[in-house]
């Protein structure tokens, strides 16, 4: 399963502690991907970039189909979408709504 690939090509990068949100789309014979990363939340944003940035790499050379990689990077204490999360909240006169 390609999901499965993801993850294994991913743990070619050691600073990655933690893989989540996985998704692989074919755009026609092409797969496109995104994915969350949990990294250590002591590096710096420069870190946290330039090991997406091998991430990445590691991915499109491990996945012979792969066009393009989107590595979203969080802190390993806050991994994953559910901390993206906004709840329920009003902006002035416009209904209150959330952000899932």
């Amino acid at each position: 399963m390609v999901s499965e690939d993801i993850t294994h090509a991913v743990q070619h990068t050691p600073e990655v502690q933690e893989v989540s949100q996985v998704r692989v789309r074919w755009v026609g014979h092409r797969l496109h991907a995104e994915l969350h990363i949990a990294v250590s939340a002591h590096l710096s944003v420069a870190q946290g970039h330039a090991i997406a940035t091998e991430v990445r790499h590691q991915l499109l050379h491990h996945l012979p189909h792969l066009a393009n990689a989107i590595v979203h990077v969080d802190p390993l204490d806050a991994s994953g979408e559910e901390h993206h999360r906004i709840a329920e909240h009003v902006h002035g006169h416009w209904p209150a709504h959330a952000h899932l």
